[in-house]
């Protein structure tokens, strides 16, 4: 899977707002380059709502241990959700655990850094991973989705 495959996969799930940072829009640097997924119908960039995926072509502080800055190397994430997480690693998101090394390519694992709160993580997804990331990527839309209709009361924000 490419980056570009990807985003377009995710740009067909309803209401989803793809943002992908670049000079000039006032976002931070070294959040250029990267893709983040929102559930957002009303295609507004939402103000306090985490993604329900990203996509990293980088290493950022803290967070090397990908190694993110070898050649054509980026890492998908996805808010997964407790079952889901525990289905994947083996284990509770909060629950200590030794984990795949997080380089590992084409390898559905724990999130480096966002483990503890659900997240996986998959690097240069690819033949193993494909199908996977897709459904671990329609089930993190589906609970954005969820937890958008009961902040807002409703599937277009009326109650």
């Amino acid at each position: 899977m490419t980056i570009d495959e990807i985003i377009d996969f995710v740009d067909g799930f309803d209401g989803t707002l793809s943002f992908r940072p670049a000079p000039g829009d006032g976002s931070p640097e070294i959040s250029w380059g990267d893709t983040f997924f929102f559930y957002s119908p009303d295609g507004v960039m939402p103000e306090a709502t985490q993604p329900f995926a990203t996509i990293v072509t980088k290493n950022c502080p803290g967070d090397e241990s990908s190694r993110l800055d070898r050649p054509d190397t980026f890492r998908v994430n996805i808010a997964a959700g407790k079952e889901e997480f525990i289905d994947w690693t083996g284990h509770a998101p909060r629950e200590p655990a030794a984990d795949a090394d997080p380089g590992i390519t084409d390898a559905v694992i724990a999130h480096p850094v966002y483990g503890s709160v659900a997240w996986l993580a998959v690097v240069n997804p690819g033949r193993r991973t494909d199908e996977a990331v897709r459904r671990l990527l329609r089930a993190a839309h589906h609970r954005a989705r969820a937890r958008h209709e009961r902040r807002t009361g409703g599937v277009d924000g009326s109650a």
